[in-house]
């Protein structure tokens, strides 16, 4: 019965520019509203995860972007729905400035700042993994739960 429950996957960017961290503000008119995450956007079907990822941030922030490595994926199981969530590093050129196309504000955000921000869970548990942090079960333990994170190199403790 589980495989009825639709599946989507979303891909994230990672995008730090001297020792900070680009977050969107979802929209209010979007599940989740208000919440903040890495720039990130659904895989329409037949295109790659890059493909999608640079549309999105074109679409999102106004920004062309080179993706690089994934570091992150996580699986999240919300009411009616999963989310396969796999977050890459991303980079844009030092001239593009984002800027908030479709989505309600934007931030760059030093690594220590990212508590101050409400995420959504899929997004809280990958941050929580990308920085080190072990929160007790509060909403972001469930058992069906996959989180991993690819040895990349993503230091976001530093800065």
């Amino acid at each position: 019965m589980k495989d009825l429950v639709p599946h989507i996957r979303v891909v994230a960017a990672v995008i730090e520019q001297e020792g900070r961290y680009l977050i969107t503000q979802r929209g209010s008119t979007v599940a989740l509203a208000g919440l903040w995450e890495f720039p990130n956007g659904r895989v329409e079907t037949g295109e790659t995860d890059e493909a999608a990822l640079r549309r999105e941030l074109r679409e999102r922030a106004g920004v062309d972007v080179e993706v690089g490595a994934a570091v992150a994926h996580r699986t999240h199981d919300y009411d009616g729905y999963v989310v396969d969530l796999v977050l890459y590093r991303a980079t844009t050129a030092p001239t593009q400035k984002p800027r908030p196309v479709r989505v309600a504000d934007l931030r760059w955000v030093a690594p220590h700042e990212l508590e101050n921000y409400a995420f959504p869970p899929a997004d809280q548990a990958t941050t929580d993994l990308l920085l080190g942090i072990n929160r007790d079960a509060r909403s972001s333990r469930q058992d069906n739960n996959v989180m991993r994170s690819a040895d990349s190199g993503l230091d976001l403790q530093s800065g």
